[in-house]
């Protein structure tokens, strides 16, 4: 079973943890005392002094990396999951020891030494975890290591559970079947059955043959739901709940804990924040300015090429809806034969669009019509990184026809975005664009914005769907 497995796998690890932990430490000494980095005169414990000291650092470390869930099965998490938690896991570590050392009196125990081992082991750790996720994700795919999951209930939650089980197979779950009391047995989703009626759930845990079950119930059968934990909790086998109002709830709810009482909120902005915001738009200044002044001589050749071209203003402005709703006038390089502003409103541009310039169809296809936003930046209208901002006819009609919409002004608009780097620009699905836009609204933190200015920078600027 998975979970004898999983213990194998546990002290295996603790194993390999100690062995580079030790390793480290070693090679740290080695670095200082024998190939005399930064050797001191105050440098003169032994060798069994130092040593000795792994009686100690090893078992804490062991501790630390249980305390910090480096133990705990994470198939679903990232590497970067685990960098973090070694990282802090090796601060506290070090920080605890220098702390020993200061309340004993350990004057001539070496700090550089210390120091090497710090950077040290935490290369090695990360490097081992990595090997070692490596060769669990090679051996999932051959059908090793993988934990059997029923879903009891079918959903739009369950099947996009099926979705991202399926598009995964690296981590290791195999989806037995559905049980389902509204769907006939062999009705199947992405090849997964349904196997019968939830009310044979009992005779199925009977068989000791299940790893997890996942409750993916629709919503108009949660009143079956305590029913259906408790007989799940008395099987002994894990249960998770994979709720079917996540086209409601935050990605990552916010919950609160008021006297006992379990709260979840239906929006979560961390932009709300006034420190994040104000940081933010600190950022934004700077870059916007930044970018203004590095970009001049490029956006003047691209003023004297629009003129030269044809006729019309050199900029184009469209108002555009931005946080909390307000309108404001974007700014772009005119890229289109000058139209009437009626029956510009209409629609979006399409593929080989009479109305695009030759120059134009070369500055949309590269975003660089986009460069005079940082002007709206330098604003306050917009942001460098966030949704991009939509004209008032599409937004009084996506309002009515896509739910949570309006969610995405609870931000400022962004010159690049999470929904643009994943390809969604220009004529493309509305709704995907929306879903993209709102797991940037509530997942959004100072890492995601560098990641999709990066993302942007690399395979943003040029998309096959930039017309």
């Amino acid at each position: 079973m998975i979970k004898d497995n999983q213990k194998y796998l546990n002290r295996l690890h603790i194993f390999l943890d100690a062995l580079v932990i030790i390793g480290a430490y070693m090679m740290a000494w080695v670095i200082k005392f024998k190939w005399k980095f930064l050797l001191m005169p105050g440098d003169v414990l032994s060798r069994r002094t130092y040593f000795r000291a792994l009686y100690v650092i090893v078992p804490v470390y062991i501790v630390l990396y249980t305390a910090f869930q480096l133990y705990t099965s994470r198939r679903v998490h990232s590497i970067r999951y685990e960098v973090k938690n070694v990282v802090t896991a090796n601060v506290v570590g070090i920080l605890l020891f220098l702390t020993i050392l200061y309340i004993t009196k350990q004057q001539h125990f070496s700090r550089t030494m210390l120091a090497l081992f710090f950077i040290l082991n935490i290369v090695f750790e990360i490097g081992l975890r990595a090997l070692v996720k490596y060769v669990l994700i090679t051996l999932r795919k051959k059908g090793f290591n993988t934990k059997k999951i029923l879903l009891v209930g079918y959903s739009r939650a369950a099947e996009e559970y099926i979705d991202r089980i399926k598009a995964n197979e690296e981590w290791g779950y195999n989806i037995v079947g559905i049980l389902d009391d509204n769907r006939p047995v062999t009705e199947e989703y992405n090849g997964v059955y349904i196997l019968g009626r939830v009310d044979s759930l009992f005779d199925i845990l009977q068989e000791n043959e299940l790893d997890e079950i996942a409750i993916t119930l629709s919503l108009s059968e949660y009143g079956r739901f305590e029913n259906i934990v408790n007989l799940c909790e008395k099987s002994g086998v894990h249960t998770q709940f994979v709720p079917d109002y996540n086209h409601i709830i935050p990605t990552r709810p916010y919950t609160e804990d008021i006297m006992g009482l379990p709260v979840i909120n239906i929006r979560y902005v961390p932009l709300n924040n006034e420190f994040h915001a104000a940081v933010k738009r600190l950022f934004d200044i700077a870059g916007s300015l930044a970018g203004i002044i590095l970009l001049f001589p490029l956006m003047t050749i691209i003023g004297i090429m629009i003129k030269m071209t044809s006729k019309g203003p050199l900029i184009f402005k469209q108002e555009r809806v931005g946080l909390h709703n307000k309108t404001f006038m974007m700014y772009k390089f005119r890229t289109m034969k000058v139209q009437n502003e009626e029956d510009e409103k209409k629609a979006w541009t399409t593929k080989n669009d009479s109305r695009v310039t030759k120059i134009g169809g070369i500055l949309r296809k590269t975003s660089i019509d986009e460069l005079p936003q940082l002007f709206n930046i330098l604003l306050g209208q917009m942001s460098i990184v966030g949704p991009r901002p939509e004209r008032p006819f599409f937004v009084e009609r996506f309002r009515e026809e896509i739910p949570r919409y309006m969610v995405k002004h609870q931000v400022r608009p962004g010159l690049t975005g999470w929904a643009q780097v994943n390809g969604y620009r220009g004529d493309t699905s509305i709704m995907k664009r929306i879903e993209y836009d709102l797991y940037y609204i509530e997942n959004w933190s100072y890492s995601l914005d560098i990641k999709i200015m990066f993302m942007t920078i690399f395979k943003g600027m040029i998309n096959k769907n930039a017309y």
